[in-house]
């Protein structure tokens, strides 16, 4: 189904649709996350993903007109670098472990080190929040401030918006 939603966004033209769509597909994608037992981030996924996010979007697009213009050629550059990058990540997921390996590296040595040294190196007794705070505490502070920063763009285009209408009165 995701393949098919993605598919869908991608031939649409009408923004609304679009956003409608990643919405659906970021929860699908939740949906994943919670049959790969990853709760926490599908959790993360449905408020962030589908939920801010398209909040955000539907706000940009309330300034904007309702249909994609066509651009005025083949975006063949474009796809060619989508396409190499894609490469790029299927090639460096070859040399992973099978999923669930029980032999593989994160579960022979970090998360026996999590369970284990959480609470002494982080003082946080619970592991889940000393992983998301204390080991990965940047990219936590990082997606913050990537959310943050889309909602002060957001206020800032209605702001803008709103003195233009005031200045046509």
């Amino acid at each position: 189904m995701m393949a098919v939603v993605a598919t869908a966004m991608v031939v649409q033209r009408n923004l609304f649709a679009v956003v409608v769509l990643g919405g659906i597909y970021s929860f699908l994608m939740a949906t994943a996350l919670v049959a790969l037992d990853a709760v926490d981030v599908a959790m993360t996924e449905a408020s962030v993903g589908a939920g801010i996010s398209t909040v955000l979007l539907l706000g940009a697009l309330h300034l904007v007109r309702g249909d994609e213009a066509r651009p005025l050629g083949r975006p063949w550059f474009p796809l060619a670098v989508s396409i190499a990058a894609g490469g790029v990540l299927v090639y460096g997921t070859l040399g992973l472990s099978a999923f669930s390996d029980a032999d593989a590296p994160i579960h022979r040595h970090v998360a026996p080190r999590y369970i284990e040294q959480a609470m002494k190196e982080t003082g946080v007794p619970n592991v889940v929040t000393a992983v998301l705070a204390s080991y990965r505490g940047y990219d936590t502070l990082g997606e913050t401030t990537v959310v943050f920063t889309a909602g002060i763009g957001v206020i800032a285009l209605l702001r803008q918006r709103r003195r233009k209408d005031r200045d046509r009165k």
